[in-house]
């Protein structure tokens, strides 16, 4: 398992082909790199700062990597998350795991994915034409992240 947080940019394939290994045992790599936008809520995105708390972060990362390894037969994970200042169209996270099995490594991908962007601590600030500004959580996020719900946490 491989949670960074990191300034600079990745390179999605250099970091699939580390994960993968050639281990003869993964039958699937499933990833999902996210890139910044040139747009959010109607305003032009000139630039994005994203910012953490470090050694929260990790922690958090680290426990939804539990989380998805509990749930789903899979082989190996790997989170990666820049901060600091990117403009649209550089990578902002990639999230890719592995396993014997296409469809458990979907779910943990998507899973991950969904989770991270509602229980890490990142905050995103925009650079638009009209100045800067924080970017609110999304209610369509909460609601991906519901979904996945674990019904023995229920109360």
């Amino acid at each position: 398992m491989s949670v960074r947080i990191q300034e600079a940019p990745f390179d999605a394939g250099h970091e699939m082909e580390i994960l993968h290994g050639k281990d003869v045992r993964v039958g699937a790599l499933v990833s999902f790199t996210g890139f910044v936008r040139d747009f959010n809520e109607d305003a032009a995105v000139s630039r994005l700062t994203l910012e953490h708390y470090p050694g929260m972060t990790e922690k958090a990362l680290s426990q939804l990597e539990s989380e998805a390894r509990r749930r789903w037969d899979i082989q190996e994970v790997s989170i990666i998350h820049r901060v600091g200042a990117m403009a649209p169209g550089d990578p902002i996270v990639l999230v890719c795991v592995t396993g014997a099995h296409r469809g458990e490594a979907f779910q943990a991908c998507e899973f991950l994915m969904d989770a991270l962007k509602t229980k890490a601590p990142f905050w995103k600030k925009e650079i638009t034409p009209e100045g800067a500004r924080w970017v609110d959580a999304r209610q369509s996020d909460d609601e991906a992240a519901a979904r996945w719900q674990d019904p023995r946490n229920d109360h």
